[in-house]
């Protein structure tokens, strides 16, 4: 059991009987020694989000997810098909998905993160190499500060690139933000 002001964000908490991953906290410290914590939570499961206010001295149980490292292997709609290293298959709902589809492609590792037993969500590495299948070519004398033009990669997601990158090169992508890191 922890207090409500020990959990951090990315733990993972029960609230009802959802497991609730933690996006945000913002502690407060109220008059006469009343303290609050307000957390975004988003339910692991359902896929809904909820804000909640918690006394800095609640208690709460905090949930261990179990990972293992797997391989992406296919889409069966409307579930994602992963593979691990013993060739068991696990299958999540796409609308667990969330940024990993902007990402995803057949053999990629990731890992997958379980409940109760149950395959509920992918983590990603925090970089990926990806090609560029298209973007405009750089126009001449634009070059004032940091100048970005817009770029796709075969999935179909948008990345803001700089003006030297051009089409068929490979750049490094950061996962959690969606950025551009460098051209590889």
């Amino acid at each position: 059991m922890k207090t409500a002001q020990e959990i951090r964000v990315g733990n993972v908490i029960m609230h009802g009987k959802d497991p609730m991953v933690v996006l945000r906290t913002e502690y407060q410290r109220g008059g006469r020694g009343s303290s609050t914590v307000r957390m975004k939570l988003k339910s692991l499961i359902a896929n809904f989000g909820t804000e909640v206010v918690f006394r800095a001295d609640d208690k709460m149980d905090q949930v261990i997810l179990d990972k293992k490292d797997c391989t992406y292997s296919y889409f069966a709609d409307p579930m994602y098909v992963c593979m691990d290293t013993d060739f068991n298959q696990y299958e999540v709902e796409a609308t667990n998905m969330g940024d990993a589809l902007n990402y995803l492609e057949d053999g990629m590792e990731l890992e997958v993160v379980f409940y109760n037993e149950k395959a509920i969500s992918v983590e990603l590495p925090t970089s990926v190499v990806r090609e560029i299948t298209w973007t405009e070519p750089a126009v001449k004398g634009d070059t004032s500060g940091k100048v970005l033009k817009p770029a796709k990669i075969a999935t179909g997601m948008e990345v803001p690139v700089p003006l030297f990158v051009s089409q068929g090169d490979k750049i490094e992508i950061d996962t959690r933000t969606g950025e551009y890191r460098k051209r590889v």
